[in-house]
C-alpha cells in the first residue's frame, strides 16, 4: 500500500513516475502467477494539479488494461492464462522417459491400449483453432469434462494415468495423456510417433459438443476436424485409430469391434471398411461417411492396400492432433519471452506517456 499526502507536482513528479512504473511492474509479474495485485495509491493534491494527475492515472491504467488483455485467454473476460510454461530441462526429459516405460508396462499388463488412445484423442480433440481454446491440456481430468457423454468410460483411463503421475509428479497431465496415446499405438504394433513434451495443464474445460458424433456424416466430420485446423487426410488417417478397441453400448450406444484383432494396430480398419459384408464387425455412420465422400474414399483405398502409407500418415496426423495449440519450447526463445516483450513494450509506452504529458504540462504552466 502506497500512501502519499499533499503531493507537490514540481517536487514529486519524478517520484510519481517511479510509482507508476513500479505499480505496472508489480501488476505485470502478478499476471504470471494468475493473481491480482493488492497495491493501491492514495493521494491528495492541491486543486491546481488534480485534473493533471487524473489524466496521468487514466493513461497509466489504460495501458495496464492493454497489458491485462494481452495475457488473457482469448474470448474470456474473467479467466487468465493457464499455468506457467513447463520447463523442459534434462530432469523433465528423464521423467518422461521413465513415464514412457511405466506406461508401456501398464498398457501391456492391463490391455488398455484402446482406452489410453481414446483418452489422448478426447483430450486433444476439443481444440478450436479460432479461439485457441481446448486441446491437449489435460483438462479432461476435470469432473466437468470427463462427465461429458462423449467421455463415458474414460474415468478408468484417467485413474490408470494417475498411477504413473504419482511416480512422476513433475510431468504435466497434458503431457502424460498424450504420451499414453503415443505409447498405446507403439505397444500394439503401430508406428513410432514423435513426442515433444512441454504442454501446460489447464483447469478450464470446453463446453460439451466439440468431439465427433458417431451418428453423423461427412459434413459433421469436416466441421469438427476443420475447426481443429486439420485436413481431410487427417480425418481419414486418424479414423484408422479405430483399428484398436471396440464400441460399448453404455458409452456410445454402439456395440462391437471394428476389426478381428482389436488389440493390434494395423490397416485392417480400412480393409474391413471396404468390404460390403464384415459379419460381426462394426461400421459407424461416421465410418461409412468415409466411403461416401470421394476425397475421403481415396485415402481409405490407399491405406487399405498400403499399410506403410497409412502408418506414415497416421504418425504425422497423430502428432498434429497431440500438439494442437501447443508450441514446443524449442520453437520459442524462452517460455516467457513473448509475454515479457509485450509487457515490456507496454511499460515503455506507459512511462513515455507520463513523461511527455508532464513535460507538456510544465511548458504550458511556464507560458502562462
Amino acid at each position: 500500500m502506497f500512501v502519499i499526502k499533499r503531493l507537490n507536482y514540481q517536487k514529486h513528479r519524478y517520484l510519481v513516475w517511479i510509482i507508476y512504473y513500479t505499480l505496472y511492474d508489480m501488476i505485470k509479474d502478478d499476471l504470471y502467477d494468475e493473481t491480482f495485485p493488492t497495491c493501491c495509491l492514495v493521494w491528495s493534491v492541491d486543486r491546481r494539479h488534480q485534473f493533471f494527475y487524473l489524466i496521468q492515472f487514466s493513461v497509466f491504467f489504460f495501458f495496464v488494461w492493454v497489458s491485462l488483455s494481452v495475457n488473457r485467454i482469448p474470448n474470456s473476460v474473467i479467466t487468465f492464462r493457464m499455468a506457467l510454461p513447463v520447463v523442459v530441462d534434462a530432469e523433465y526429459l528423464k521423467d518422461v522417459d521413465k513415464a514412457r516405460r511405466d506406461l508401456r508396462a501398464l498398457i501391456a499388463n492391463r490391455n488398455c491400449a484402446p482406452l489410453m488412445l481414446r483418452l489422448a484423442w478426447h483430450d486433444a480433440g476439443t481444440y478450436d483453432a479460432k479461439t485457441k481454446t481446448g486441446g491437449p491440456n489435460g483438462s479432461i481430468r476435470n469432473d466437468e469434462e470427463y462427465s461429458h457423454g462423449s467421455n463415458n468410460g474414460l474415468k478408468k483411463a484417467i485413474e490408470f494415468c494417475e498411477e504413473v503421475k504419482a511416480k512422476h509428479p513433475k510431468i504435466t497431465y497434458a503431457d502424460l495423456y498424450q504420451l499414453a496415446g503415443v505409447v498405446a499405438v507403439e505397444v500394439t504394433g503401430g508406428p513410432t510417433i514423435d513426442f515433444v513434451p512441454g504442454r501446460r495443464d489447464s483447469k478450464i474445460s470446453p463446453k460439451e459438443g466439440r468431439l465427433p458424433d458417431a451418428k453423423q456424416g461427412v459434413s459433421h466430420l469436416r466441421d469438427i476436424f476443420y475447426r481443429m485446423g486439420l485436413t481431410d487426410r487427417d480425418i481419414v488417417a486418424l479414423s484408422g485409430g479405430h483399428t484398436l478397441g471396440r464400441a460399448h453400448p453404455e458409452r456410445s450406444g454402439f456395440d462391437g469391434p471394428w476389426t478381428e484383432d482389436p488389440l493390434k494396430f494395423d490397416n485392417s480398419y480400412f480393409v474391413e471398411l471396404l468390404k460390403e459384408d464384415s459379419a460381426g464387425l462394426l461400421k459407424l455412420p461416421t465410418d461409412i461417411a468415409l466411403l461416401k465422400d470421394p476425397e475421403f474414399r481415396r485415402y481409405v483405398e490407399l491405406y487399405a492396400k498400403d499399410e506403410d502409407a497409412f502408418f506414415r500418415d497416421y504418425a504425422e496426423s497423430h502428432k498434429k492432433l497431440s500438439e494442437l495449440g501447443f508450441v514446443p519450447s524449442s520453437k520459442v526463445n524462452s517460455p516467457k519471452d513473448g509475454t515479457i516483450l509485450a509487457q515490456g513494450a507496454v511499460g515503455v509506452v506507459v512511462t513515455a506517456a507520463v513523461v511527455i504529458l508532464s513535460y507538456l504540462y510544465e511548458v504550458r504552466k511556464r507560458g502562462q
